[in-house]
């Protein structure tokens, strides 16, 4: 999907917002639908590609609400819920053109969608049949990180490698690239975060950081973290940090898009906190109903992602009952696909554990798969 978001200067409306300091997040999509204006950043996607990123988001839960039903039938032994987060994902990755890279962390089931990830694929991870089997090269979009921060520093060390690759700055739109880099509010805590700002501040690295702020680390709420917003937190390591509001995918996609052009033409890092809140639970091994209160819940529901967007484009006539039936089928589709799919993922060999650890083979690892295979061998010639 071409970005169709556009502003006067992206480093213009980022020194803005750095003086603005206001912790009112960029929206260009009421809660009800309605659109209004921001002085800084503004979009001018088309009404198909506004059907796409509502399509992307309706596919995306339905991607989360499947795999957790197969989670609670024992086909997965866990999930990690997106359910609220879907424009704070769909919205980013959208942003992105065919020469970016993206950094995830293990919850970015929209992302993984957008970029191409089979979702099936991605249940291998948590069925536990492969530890992340898609093509790096061909997604744009590494392995999901289970380490809390880790790939931060990652995407930093890939920032810095297209630096030395001159495709950062060139002024060819077709071939200047930057990296996209996720994480949550628990990871801002994380010294790899830390980490990973000062070294792109430092070197200039072409690095967008997109806190997704759901508020909650598992149980932890953010204020026992952070006595400032987390996009503030910036302006220490030297960048602008912005806040947008995580369940408009539109300001999403408008603010992401301006900050990795601004990346890619050369002018360094941008922080931005994408303020949203997960409806679902951490993971399916946790009761959210033990931290928080039902009331906080259910106000956020009105502030629904899909259901934003769709007010919008039902008011302005840009999606009708034919489309969204259609949809929905789609959606039933893709359900029954998942199930099967998963299902369906053959056991792997336990010897194949060793045959992805370095791009050559090595002696000691050689020694180690040739004796694990005789210890496995061993329970085999007892029965």
């Amino acid at each position: 999907m071409p970005s169709g978001s556009t502003q006067t200067d992206p480093s213009d409306a980022f020194a803005g917002a750095y003086a603005q300091g206001s912790p009112e997040p960029v929206q260009l999509l009421t809660p009800e639908g309605e659109r209004v204006e921001h002085p800084l950043f503004s979009s001018d996607l088309t009404p198909e590609q506004l059907r796409g990123l509502h399509r992307d988001m309706v596919l995306t839960r339905r991607l989360d609400t499947e795999a957790t039903a197969l989670q609670r039938h024992g086909e997965l032994g866990l999930w990690a819920q997106s359910l609220g987060q879907e424009a704070a994902q769909v919205g980013a990755a959208r942003a992105t053109r065919p020469q970016d890279f993206v950094f995830p962390t293990y919850r970015e089931h929209g992302v993984a969608w957008c970029m191409g990830v089979d979702p099936v694929e991605l249940l291998g991870l948590f069925r536990g049949t492969d530890h992340g089997s898609w093509d790096t090269e061909r997604t744009r979009m590494a392995l999901y990180t289970i380490i809390i921060g880790a790939q931060t520093l990652h995407a930093v060390g890939y920032g810095m490698g297209l630096q030395r690759d001159g495709v950062v700055g060139t002024g060819d739109p077709d071939r200047d690239a930057a990296v996209l880099a996720h994480f949550g509010d628990g990871a801002s805590s994380q010294g790899d975060v830390n980490e990973a700002l000062v070294f792109a501040a430092s070197y200039h690295a072409p690095v967008v950081f997109l806190c997704t702020n759901n508020q909650w680390a598992i149980s932890e709420p953010t204020e026992r973290q952070s006595r400032v917003p987390l996009y503030q937190r910036a302006w220490g390591f030297g960048l602008p940090g912005v806040r947008v509001d995580g369940n408009d995918v539109v300001a999403v996609h408008a603010v992401v898009s301006a900050a990795l052009q601004r990346a890619r033409e050369g002018q360094g890092p941008v922080l931005v906190e994408a303020f949203t809140y997960r409806m679902g639970a951490h993971t399916t091994t946790d009761d959210p109903t033990r931290y928080r209160l039902s009331a906080d819940l259910e106000s956020w529901k009105l502030k629904d992602p899909i259901l934003r967007l769709e007010a919008f484009l039902r008011r302005n006539g840009h999606v009708d009952e034919a489309y969204l039936t259609a949809l929905t089928q789609e959606a039933d589709a893709l359900g029954e696909r998942l199930r099967e799919g998963c299902r369906s993922l053959p056991d792997p060999d336990p010897l194949s554990m060793f045959d992805h650890v370095y791009a050559e083979q090595t002696p000691e690892l050689a020694a180690q798969r040739a004796a694990y295979a005789a210890y496995a061998g061993g329970f085999e010639e007892e029965q």
